[in-house]
């Protein structure tokens, strides 16, 4: 399937953006974030259902091109997006019941003990409980009942066997172990040895099944999702975290790959250095991948992981882009990030691999973060070597610490604009509570906007903009403050991950509003 505009075709088959001539492989175009689990809908967390196909109906009659969402792995630590169970896997959370009963695998009597959940926010500890129980009642049905679908659920597990059979087993084993760290599991599980796993797969068969056939659903239910929002014309952008908890599936059935020491704890983790937001940095914790061993079979996981990617999503946003060119190292151990360094990332080895692979790959780089001139020039290099646009934030405009590239006037046609992501404070929230005197002086200056209508000015502002790509959050169109932060970064607790949409706010008004900029600023299909 492809969308023309003009001399440039985007394809949504393999999430290649093909240029047919000379033109710019981004047309310009506008998009909207939203997390799936922040739809609105009555089990407690967004989903694929009802939900999200009226979101979609919602981005097509905006006269929006992308839906930008969040890693849509199983999450981990803090229901994080970010510290994901496995990079290749699915949220089992997001599956929607309502078409689980239409295909056979529930019936309406399953519902009848769902818990009254709130609507405002996502109570992870409830809905765990509660969907998975639901889900493992299916299972029972699908296992029990002579069905059509075990040749599809199969096939589904030959094809993605690749990762599936691993990603599984230690769902199921993590289960086994009262979801303790796998690196607290018996040795002979951690350090993987082989009578050690097959006695696990054989005592654990049906366990591993029903986490198979969890998969099986969530890619089913994505899949229909994605093909209804690529047929009214909407794009799906995703997003990789470069780095993967160590508390994956990922690093335990990979331990080579990762700079990991002979009793399989972390020697150096992911951060980033001090600076102006924090004197001793961040110390993120993510175990470092040992590129020299990945470069010598040819990037194989990174190829796996970005195919695995576009085969869910038509463009790839790559959260720490950065971490490609150089990244700061840290000792484990250490309880900041100040006393690490600078080590040089793959850089364009790693592209030219998955570009030789994949063919040339839509991709957005998240490039943001403090830069030496040097460093800067040569990410901006790397970039540009492979047609990569980076990210600018309106909001950092009139942060006089940012410098001046996040003006628009100063921005290249080569990227994406956001007035804010799910890591900032709202538009509204950002300018009443956030923002200093000079910064909303200067905001309203240059936004040309009145206080009273500042989240609008600065959605316009970014629309107008010569960036090929502009996009903003629902929490933004709706004028919501900071108790609609999606995230606090450096923060745990239940105000990070569990906003969700009220039901019916994303009406026709805003969609007409939304379109007319749109329209205005030249960025409809």
């Amino acid at each position: 399937m492809s969308i023309k505009t003009g001399t440039i075709a985007i394809l949504s088959r393999n999430g290649r953006l093909v240029n047919e001539s000379s033109m710019r492989p981004f047309p310009r175009r506008s998009g909207v974030i939203l997390h799936p689990t922040s739809l609105p809908g009555p089990y407690g967390i967004g989903d694929l259902g009802d939900g999200a196909y009226r979101f979609v109906d919602f981005l097509a009659a905006a006269g929006q091109t992308y839906w930008q969402v969040l890693p849509l792995s199983p999450t981990g630590y803090a229901d994080s997006p970010y510290q994901g169970i496995s990079a290749f896997a699915g949220n089992p959370l997001m599956i929607n019941p309502d078409r689980l009963i239409a295909d056979g695998h529930l019936t309406s009597a399953d519902l009848v003990d769902r818990p009254a959940f709130s609507d405002d926010r996502v109570d992870f500890g409830a809905v765990i409980g509660w969907k998975f129980a639901l889900l493992n009642r299916a299972f029972a049905r699908f296992q029990a009942t002579p069905s059509t679908n075990r040749a599809r659920f199969e096939q589904f597990c030959d094809e993605q066997a690749a990762w599936l059979d691993e990603a599984a087993l230690f769902m199921a084993l993590k289960q086994a172990h009262g979801m303790r760290a796998w690196t607290e599991w018996p040795l002979a599980l951690a350090a993987r040895d082989p009578d050690a796993l097959a006695l696990a797969r054989a005592e654990l068969a049906d366990v591993v099944e029903a986490h198979k056939y969890f998969q099986w659903l969530f890619f089913t239910q994505w899949q229909e999702l994605r093909h209804y929002a690529n047929r009214r014309g909407i794009r799906i952008i995703g997003d990789v975290p470069i780095f993967v908890a160590l508390d994956s599936a990922d690093v335990w059935a990979n331990p080579h790959l990762f700079c990991l020491d002979a009793n399989l704890r972390p020697t150096v983790v992911s951060g980033v250095p001090p600076d102006y937001f924090s004197e001793t940095g961040q110390l993120w914790g993510h175990p470092l991948y040992r590129w020299d061993v990945m470069a010598a079979d040819g990037y194989r996981w990174w190829i796996d992981r970005f195919r695995a990617s576009f085969t869910l999503v038509d463009v790839v946003r790559i959260d720490h882009f950065r971490g490609f060119y150089n990244y700061w190292e840290i000792p484990a151990g250490e309880t900041t990030a100040i006393n690490g360094r600078w080590v040089d990332g793959p850089r364009a080895d790693l592209f030219m691999a998955v570009t030789a692979a994949l063919g040339e790959v839509a991709i957005i780089a998240e490039d943001l973060g403090d830069f030496t001139p040097e460093s800067r020039a040569g990410l901006d290099a790397l970039m540009a070597q492979f047609g990569f646009p980076g990210m600018r934030i309106l909001q950092f405009a009139f942060n006089r610490r940012e410098g001046d590239r996040f003006f628009p006037h100063n921005y290249p046609r080569a990227c994406v604009v956001y007035t804010g992501t799910h890591d900032n404070d709202t538009l509204a929230g950002w300018f009443t509570n956030s923002s200093t005197d000079a910064e909303r002086r200067d905001a309203l200056r240059y936004l040309c906007g009145s206080a009273d209508d500042i989240v609008w000015a600065f959605i316009r502002t970014a629309w107008m903009s010569v960036a090929d790509t502009a996009m903003t959050t629902v929490q933004d169109l709706l004028g919501l403050g900071s108790e609609a932060r999606m995230n606090l970064p450096g923060t745990l607790g239940s105000h990070n991950w569990t906003w969700r949409v009220p039901s019916g706010a994303l009406d026709r008004h805003r969609a007409r509003r939304l379109r007319d900029l749109t329209e205005i600023y030249q960025r409809l299909p």
